[in-house]
């Protein structure tokens, strides 16, 4: 016990025995008096989350015995926080914030990995040469999120292909597509099977056409989407959570199936009514490479060798100040 001599080890190695402990509690008592396993969202509900909407308006969580409440992620939401205060017994959370919470010893389990192509890329339009090798990005005014995402995987598509920051010029991204209708910044970070279509249709009405930059065409694995929960649900409910991951993973397999795309879209269309049918369909058939790039991948894989590559990254980054070895907190149940 060294390390615990020293202050910042000693204050590392109490928070994650508090983290734990907090779990334990906080599952034990949600799941035995009989309340609703709440499943915590990261997006809005959209296209991307499909998979979670199917199996809940469908019954297929309560097919499984599960009385689940879905609930909306977004920007102000944290699934792995809401673990942590027992306001949630299952959430979607992207690679990173599983690392960060390791990294502060907080007890976190993937159990699914629902993208296994990160859907985070960048547009740009077809009059521009296009983006076939990484050089291709000098002299380009590139838009990306400070802090985000985004960010991180374009540095990481920059140092991988020896390009100094000299030789680009970083845009600030906002909520605001303006800069990029506007031509400040030449490419700009969207989500590809959602404002990726959006975007798409709109620029089409001024006979414009856009192309992706996808970061994984380059080797650059970030990963995204996947579910998550706790050490201590996965000790004391082992089976509650073995059945969640079946029925959650049925509703995407449903979900995406061509056979069921009328339904689907029924389904879609509950929580996006403000979007067209035409773009829906768009996003769903982009979702469904995302989700299942080919037959042979099974939908919810979990892909180790990605997670550890997005690890390094963090680490090779300064985002964590040690490996947390991020595999240990994988499990395909």
């Amino acid at each position: 016990m060294k390390c615990f001599k020293k202050p910042t080890c000693r204050k590392t190695v109490m928070s994650g025995i508090i983290l734990t402990w907090l779990f334990s509690i906080v599952v034990a008592d949600a799941v035995n008096a009989g309340e609703k396993l709440n499943y915590r969202l990261k997006w809005l509900f959209n296209a991307s989350v499909v998979g979670d909407l199917y199996a809940d308006v469908h019954h297929i969580f309560t097919d499984h015995g599960l009385d689940v409440q879905v609930k909306a992620g977004g920007p102000e939401r944290d699934a792995i926080r809401e673990l942590e205060l027992g306001h949630a017994q299952f959430g979607v959370a992207s690679a990173d914030q599983v690392i960060r919470a390791m990294s502060k010893g907080a007890p976190v389990i993937v159990i699914a990995q629902l993208f296994q192509i990160n859907a985070l890329q960048w547009i740009y339009r077809d009059d521009q040469p296009p983006i076939k090798r990484l050089s291709d990005l000098k002299g380009r005014t590139i838009g990306i999120t400070y802090g985000g995402n985004d960010e991180t995987i374009m540095r990481t598509l920059l140092a991988k292909g020896g390009i100094n920051q000299k030789e680009i010029t970083l845009f600030s991204v906002r909520y605001d597509y303006t800069p990029f209708f506007q031509r400040k910044a030449d490419i700009w970070p969207v989500y590809r099977n959602t404002q990726g279509v959006f975007l798409s249709a709109k620029l089409a009405k001024e006979d414009e056409t856009l192309r992706f930059l996808d970061p994984h065409d380059f080797g650059v694995r970030f990963v995204a989407n996947s579910v998550v929960t706790s050490e201590q649900m996965i000790a004391k409910h082992p089976q509650t959570v073995i059945k969640f991951k079946q029925a959650l993973l049925q509703g995407w397999r449903e979900a995406l199936n061509p056979a069921n795309q009328k339904k689907t879209l029924n389904t879609l269309k509950q929580f996006d009514k403000d979007t067209s049918e035409t773009i829906l369909t768009q996003q769903l058939a982009i979702t469904r490479t995302l989700i299942q790039p080919s037959p042979d991948i099974k939908i919810g894989t979990i892909d180790t060798a990605a997670w550890k590559e997005t690890e390094q990254i963090m680490q090779a980054q300064g985002l964590i100040k040690k490996p947390v070895n991020v595999e240990k907190a994988l499990r395909n149940l």
